[in-house]
């Protein structure tokens, strides 16, 4: 089936990696490697994180809850630290290949996020973020809907909103978990790993030129 629609995750494919700063978060504090990204991955549908970007909880009890949980796994993270740690830098190459592919398919954004002013000020962040926004047909936030990826009916929701067939669709994640629900559906799914690769790919699957 012809591909019809593009759908794209936020962090981690529009953004660098967040990996990253919490790499760097816990070598500087002589943390466990990992401790955050195995504190995100345990119980990861009723964590807090998991109940943080539902908006099912508010700060004060994710942070406390990411600490409890970090601590059970050897080393306590307060959840508030965390949150600075978000905040990637936007990948000018995969912006450029979603303005192109804007031209010629459908776009949309399923992004797990959290509630408004979860970070703090962000001004001159929301600016930039907001022109990328705008460049979805559709888009899909964790927080204000109350559910999250991997949930397959957050992606049954896009494909109803945009009109496709699952098996017209690629989706792009940075994270295999949510890439699952999405291929099980149909979909051609790309794991993004880093800008080149994700581009390279998006070319085989949508036949145009994004470099």
């Amino acid at each position: 089936m012809a591909i019809e629609a593009v759908i794209f995750d936020f962090g981690g494919v529009l953004t660098s990696s967040p990996f990253e700063a919490f790499a760097r978060f816990e070598a500087e504090r002589g943390l466990p490697v990992d401790i955050i990204r195995r504190t995100n991955a345990a119980n990861h549908l009723e964590n807090a994180w998991a109940k943080f970007e539902r908006a099912e909880v508010d700060m004060d009890t994710f942070d406390r809850l990411f600490a409890e949980e970090s601590r059970a796994l050897g080393a306590e993270v307060r959840g508030r630290d965390v949150l600075p740690l978000l905040q990637g830098d936007l990948r000018p190459p995969m912006v450029e290949a979603l303005k192109r592919i804007k031209t010629q398919f459908k776009t949309g954004c399923i992004t797990n996020n959290l509630p408004a002013n979860a970070i703090g000020s962000r001004t001159g962040r929301s600016l930039y973020v907001a022109e990328v926004m705008v460049l979805f047909d559709h888009v899909i936030e964790s927080a204000k809907i109350g559910l999250r990826k991997p949930d397959p009916r957050i992606y049954q929701l896009m494909v109803e909103t945009l009109k496709v067939d699952p098996k017209a669709c690629v989706y792009l994640d940075d994270l295999g978990v949510n890439l699952k629900p999405a291929r099980e559906m149909g979909m051609t799914t790309i794991k993004v790993a880093n800008g080149n690769q994700a581009i390279a790919e998006l070319e085989a699957a949508t036949g145009l030129k994004l470099g």
